[in-house]
């Protein structure tokens, strides 16, 4: 059987998202700032859609899925647009929201993509940063909590699709059979 401890609780999260939202506003509530929240779908969908309740400055949002494929057990680098945006973003200053940044590979492609499409501004908004995973140069602007090198899951954050709608960020255990 699998075991699932609580690691970031519902009042944590809460709190948190709470504090970058305020973070967000006082970054982007001038009349010169076009905000774009982009969530990269699917983990992130929960902490954007809590996110952006608590931004109270004028936002816009669109989403993006993206796939990294490999061969065999190693990545190629190599960064596939599964659902790309609806908007062109020059008019936009963009926040890339995500929900966890650990090798930083397939952020550090996605924003390559999105520079070439010159937006007015382009940041990104983690939820959870896991430094001791990172492989690739990526360049946070808003963290919400920095966790060691376990897997999570829970608040959008998934194995095998499940645990997604877990109110708390959850440390799994599989069973070892």
């Amino acid at each position: 059987m699998s075991k699932i401890d609580v690691f970031i609780s519902e009042d944590q999260l809460k709190k948190r998202v709470s504090e970058l939202g305020a973070e967000i506003t006082e970054k982007y509530s001038s009349p010169d700032k076009n905000l774009l929240l982009v969530a990269v779908l699917k983990g992130s969908v929960v902490f954007m859609a809590d996110l952006m309740r608590n931004i109270t400055c004028k936002c816009a949002i669109d989403f993006m899925a993206t796939s990294s494929y490999s061969s065999g057990t190693v990545s190629s680098g190599n960064v596939k647009i599964i659902k790309d945006l609806d908007v062109n973003v020059s008019e936009y200053d963009i926040l890339l929201v995500e929900d966890i940044l650990d090798s930083g590979y397939t952020l550090s492609k996605l924003i390559e993509i999105l520079k070439t499409r010159n937006p007015k501004s382009l940041s990104l908004c983690t939820l959870l940063d896991k430094p001791d995973r990172r492989k690739a140069d990526v360049k946070l602007d808003f963290r919400g909590f920095t966790i060691p090198d376990e897997f999570v899951i829970g608040y959008g954050l998934d194995y095998d699709e499940r645990y997604r709608n877990l109110p708390y960020i959850g440390i799994l255990t599989l069973d070892k059979e």
